[in-house]
């Protein structure tokens, strides 16, 4: 009599188990890249730590926001081509490497400036940036600038 209840409560355990395991894990939300200088392509990001590459993709719950840090040699404009509107916040200037003067948030313009977009509503953002002049003569590199991509899918 125990073996005839045991079995169907282990096999709706595993079932869940499974189910638990293939589910969707919840949107993070919150995301770090970083842009940095390269000999090939000028630039490109690292997504939360990961490989640097031109395109990256992220999925956030709504109110999440991704932090963007320029380490690069030179400034870049954070460009919104598509997706609700969204919230840029400076989280840090950078240092006195860089261009000089008062710009907006979406305006990397030194090293190691940073700033924080914020994604109040679900739908599917996409960015771009623009780039500048090197911040000091004399840096080489090979090949066509990259140009750096990011995907956002607010849920």
């Amino acid at each position: 009599m125990k073996a005839t209840r045991t079995i169907p409560i282990l096999a709706l355990l595993v079932l869940a188990g499974t189910f638990a395991a293939v589910a969707p894990a919840n949107p993070a939300s919150h995301a770090s890249l970083t842009i940095h200088h390269q000999l090939r392509g000028c630039h490109s990001w690292s997504l939360n730590g990961g490989a640097f590459g031109t395109s990256k993709s992220v999925t956030l719950r709504h109110g999440g926001s991704v932090t963007v840090t320029n380490n690069d040699v030179m400034p870049h404009k954070l460009i919104e081509s598509s997706g609700p509107a969204v919230l840029y916040t400076r989280v840090s200037r950078g240092g006195s490497m860089g261009m000089h003067g008062t710009y907006p948030p979406a305006m990397l313009a030194r090293m190691g400036a940073a700033t924080s977009i914020t994604f109040s509503k679900p739908g599917v953002y996409r960015f771009t940036t623009k780039a500048g002049e090197d911040y000091m003569s004399g840096v080489k590199t090979t090949g066509e600038d990259n140009v750096l991509r990011l995907t956002v899918r607010v849920s």
